[in-house]
């Protein structure tokens, strides 16, 4: 009874990000390997989409995109063993993720809400972009301070700033009267050396 257990078929999916310059052959012999794999341990898959490339969210060995993809598949739990050991030794692959669903939900309905998250997370960075492209244009524009600055002219009408102390030829030697020990010093080593040599 404990082996029926373990060789019950679950609902998985999984999200591969291949490397950006990765050809459509090399594309389908992972996905003809997976499902042969998947085949193999009594499942099927039930879709596979393709998001195209895409900016990585941390990018590795200098790889800053990647080919995503995404998967919904039932099949035994030995399955994604397998899997994985094999997209690891691919070097196609850079990023996987298995998560196993939830066995009591339907994978097209599972599929159906991952496509609506897929849209309003579409939606919401359009709205992300076309607020950037405003505070972009508002700043090109004047809108928070003048854009590059080049309307500043020749700044002639500052006045007269002064000294600012800044030490380009500014004279430390008279700095008054200190007090104190160490204008005692300071006057002991003058005096010292107003003799000279004898």
């Amino acid at each position: 009874m404990a082996e029926a257990s373990t060789k019950a078929r679950r609902k998985y999916e999984v999200v591969i990000i291949m490397h950006p310059d990765a050809s459509e052959e090399d594309q389908k012999a992972l996905f003809k390997r997976n499902l042969d794999i998947i085949k193999s341990f009594k499942g099927e898959v039930n879709h596979l989409d393709t998001w195209g490339k895409r900016k990585l969210g941390n990018p590795m060995d200098k790889i800053t995109r990647g080919n995503y993809f995404h998967s919904t598949f039932e099949a035994e739990g030995e399955a994604i063993a397998e899997l994985e050991r094999t997209m690891r030794i691919n070097d196609k692959v850079l990023r996987f993720q298995h998560t196993r669903l939830d066995d009591r939900v339907s994978l097209t309905k599972i599929v159906e809400k991952f496509k609506e998250a897929l849209v309003e997370t579409a939606n919401r960075e359009r709205e992300r972009e076309i607020k950037n492209q405003q505070r972009k244009a508002m700043r090109m524009g004047g809108g928070f301070g003048g854009g590059d600055r080049g309307d500043r002219g020749d700044r002639g009408d500052r006045g007269d700033r002064g000294d600012r102390g800044g030490g380009g030829g500014f004279d430390r030697g008279d700095r008054g009267d200190r007090g104190g020990a160490g204008a005692a010093g300071a006057g002991a080593g003058a005096g010292a050396g107003d003799r000279g040599p004898r």
